[in-house]
């Protein structure tokens, strides 16, 4: 390449590396509840610093940094306003995404800044910041646990529509397995009104999603069982349903959790996989980054990945699951239907 090319190449690269700013912005403005704040109307930063104990020159430069990638605006009169993209880091506004900014600021980032650990290890470097390398750290914290369920239910609802609806879940009692607070489950709850369901997941997530799925006018429809998918799961349902739950973990334990679903399955019952299939080469696209992030992402966070189709049909045959069949979503997620 010319010199031309190799500084045009160089700059690419550099804004690549310092992207990760704006994450880090993103969840001190979310922390500082600045959204919220400035729900009502305008206000100055000297205002805002008042109301959140910050410096307001320091706060001023974030917000100002944040104009530059259309998340606030500064008006002529010198206060600060959220454009309609920032306003999504307020909690409980539709799509918002205030959890995933904390989640993915804090905790998130602390793992992520172990990430050479884990490619030297091919490890999760959870361990190193909480102390547990699956989530197990989650029924100790319950600030943590509100901010990991409350991301996962904002960001499964960007897709649990799509997913609904690709799928004929008519008449059938519905098992979702590691559901949080029920997200999906609910989705499917409202888009099929003969259905009813089961909301299987830890004493962390179950404790929060009765009051979510009571919201949505489905509570009365769904049960709440308590439990670990590595050691029993109830024969209880006709569809057992697992949304990003298999990507969380590696071979073997992916292993364990289907083969307690298999056991679980009675005559007919069937297992539905939700999740990102990997291609087998990566290139550059934005769809193709995404998946990137979220694979690496596994790896530093749980050890876990990212599959491809020929790999996820090679764990459902170990588990003794078979007659996969793969149904397209209008989303990035694929459905994997397999039987015992």
């Amino acid at each position: 390449m010319s010199s031309k090319d190799d500084a045009t190449a160089a700059r690419h690269l550099l804004d690549l590396i310092n992207a990760s700013w704006v994450a880090q912005a993103c969840y001190v403005v979310a922390r500082l509840e600045i959204p919220e704040l400035l729900a009502a109307g305008p206000r100055t930063a000297e205002d805002l610093a008042a109301h959140t104990g910050s410096n307001a020159q320091a706060l001023r430069r974030l917000l100002g940094a944040l104009g530059s990638v259309d998340i606030c605006r500064q008006r002529d009169d010198g206060s600060f306003e959220m454009t309609p993209v920032g306003a999504l880091l307020r909690a409980n506004v539709p799509c918002s995404m205030r959890a995933w900014a904390l989640q993915w600021g804090g905790e998130g980032w602390q793992i992520w800044a172990n990430l050479l650990h884990s490619i030297q290890t091919g490890r999760s470097s959870r361990a190193l910041v909480t102390g547990d390398e699956g989530f197990g750290h989650l029924d100790r914290d319950p600030q943590a646990a509100q901010i990991f369920n409350q991301a996962m239910v904002d960001l499964t609802l960007l897709a649990a529509r799509d997913i609904a609806q690709a799928y004929d879940f008519s008449g059938k009692r519905i098992m979702d397995v590691g559901g949080g607070y029920g997200a999906l489950l609910g989705q499917i709850l409202v888009t099929c009104p003969g259905t009813s369901g089961v909301l299987f997941d830890m004493p962390h997530a179950i404790a929060k999603a009765r009051e979510y799925l009571d919201g949505l006018g489905v509570a009365g429809r769904c049960e709440f069982i308590t439990g670990d998918f590595f050691a029993s799961i109830p024969s209880v349902a006709d569809l057992y349903v697992l949304k990003t739950v298999i990507h969380d973990w590696p071979d073997d334990r992916a292993r364990d959790i289907l083969q307690c679903c298999r056991r679980a399955l009675s005559p007919g019952a069937r297992i539905l996989i939700v999740e990102r299939l990997m291609p087998e080469r990566l290139e550059p696209s934005a769809a193709n980054r995404a998946l990137a992030r979220v694979d690496l992402h596994m790896l530093v966070a749980l050890g876990a990945q990212e599959r491809t189709l020929a790999q996820m049909l090679a764990l459902l045959d170990s588990a003794g699951l078979k007659e996969a069949r793969q149904i397209a979503t209008r989303c990035e997620f694929q459905i994997l239907e397999a039987q015992a």
